[in-house]
């Protein structure tokens, strides 16, 4: 194939344009329209998705916001609790390994007077249970920890959180974009009272995502956005009928596929670390390896500069971080929090599998990627200082 579909590239599923398809011709009417029979049309089909999304994570269909993405549901979760609850509470718990829009969203509330704790993670990338708890204060309202993380793919002890943070009547938030359809997920046994959802992730439309808010015990939020009072009030705005029903239909298809896509995507995972670690020496895997979610694999290739081997597999869809950083130089700030040395962390190169990922894209992609890394240790003055013998921590290095 010209271009390989192993990463991060999530393709949309036929099953779900095929829902999305009458919603684009056919039937165009605004769902929030109840003075004719176009818009009961539109609006049955957004209750469908609601509900569809709903079944996937154990909710009530009237906790579901539909949103632009998962961007915009980890913005409105976190701002919208710590100003609602502000006159009471000012303090705020989440981890630096977090995706940016929810640091950059905590950042912003640190502007306007809030006080955020940032958790380090052990070196496998997962919390401290004893650190978050020391970590709660009298006026904390929210936590907000990722379920998997998108740069590591190291999975979160969410039921363990939700039930410190359900014993301390403090809401709880989890970015859960990549476990979403790829593990299973119950927002009442993992005592979860916000999730953020993302349409791309799980083989659905891109520009469509979700929020589930707790009714009981009820969360309150802040509408970040002001209008029609659409969505419950919590988002105004028109709903785009096919992208939500194309959000219902890729959750409806996960909840079918989930155990099968996880065994057959834990196969692939575990054939390319294999054959690469059998094949090319001194390779680190980031992350822990029993939690985790077998399709997000970071390996980081000693001696090897990553975006000369990001171009060197330019035929295949592969990223050196997560797509929101990757346009910046700087090596990832999840693989320095779990204390990856400057210049492990420079190497490294994530690797996605997914539904669609075929055995041959894997042995390509592993072949490909043993013959330049070879090629490229052999250009390194460095890769031939550690074949002599030498510690490269131990020289002094002066800049003339």
């Amino acid at each position: 194939p010209s271009f390989l579909r192993l990463v991060v590239c999530v393709p949309q599923d036929p099953r779900v344009l095929d829902s999305m398809l009458p919603y684009l011709t056919a039937y165009y009417g605004n769902p929030h329209s109840r003075t004719h029979a176009y818009g009961w049309e539109s609006e049955a089909a957004m209750e469908n998705a609601r509900r569809q999304v709903a079944d996937l994570i154990g909710a009530d269909s009237r906790e579901i916001i539909f949103t632009s993405g998962a961007t915009e549901s980890n913005n409105m979760a976190i701002k919208g609790v710590a100003r609602f609850y502000k006159s009471r509470k000012k303090h705020i718990i989440t981890t630096q390994t977090e995706h940016k829009c929810v640091l950059d969203s905590c950042r912003s509330l640190e502007t306007e007077g809030f006080r955020v704790t940032y958790l380090p993670v052990k070196k496998n990338g997962l919390i401290d249970l004893k650190e978050l708890e020391a970590a709660f204060q009298p006026d904390t309202s929210l936590v907000s920890v990722m379920t998997v993380n998108n740069e590591i793919g190291v999975k979160q002890p969410i039921c363990d959180i939700g039930e410190i943070c359900r014993a301390r009547k403090v809401f709880f938030h989890t970015d859960a974009a990549q476990a979403i359809g790829k593990i299973p997920m119950d927002v009442n046994n993992m005592k979860i009272d916000l999730m953020s959802i993302s349409g791309h992730k799980i083989y659905g439309p891109k520009g469509v995502g979700a929020l589930y808010v707790r009714r009981r015990p009820r969360v309150r939020l802040e509408p970040l956005q002001s209008g029609g009072g659409q969505e419950r009030g919590l988002r105004s705005g028109t709903v785009p009928t096919p992208l939500a029903v194309g959000l219902g239909a890729a959750c409806e298809v996960a909840q079918q596929e989930m155990e099968y896509d996880h065994k057959r995507i834990l196969q692939l995972a575990e054939r390319l670390v294999t054959k690469i670690m059998s094949e090319v020496p001194d390779v680190v895997m980031n992350g822990d390896r029993e939690h985790r979610y077998p399709g997000c694999i970071n390996l980081s290739f000693a001696y090897v500069e990553g975006e000369s081997l990001l171009m060197a597999l330019k035929d295949v869809a592969l990223s050196s971080g997560s797509a929101c950083t990757s346009a910046s130089l700087e090596p990832s700030y999840v693989l320095r929090a779990i204390g990856t040395d400057e210049d492990l962390a420079h190497s490294s190169i994530r690797f996605g599998i997914g539904r669609f990922t075929t055995e041959e894209e894997v042995d390509y992609t592993v072949q490909k990627c043993i013959q330049h890394v070879k090629r490229l240790r052999e250009m390194s003055p460095l890769w031939e200082m550690v074949q002599d013998g030498i510690d490269l921590k131990s020289i002094k290095w002066t800049q003339h």
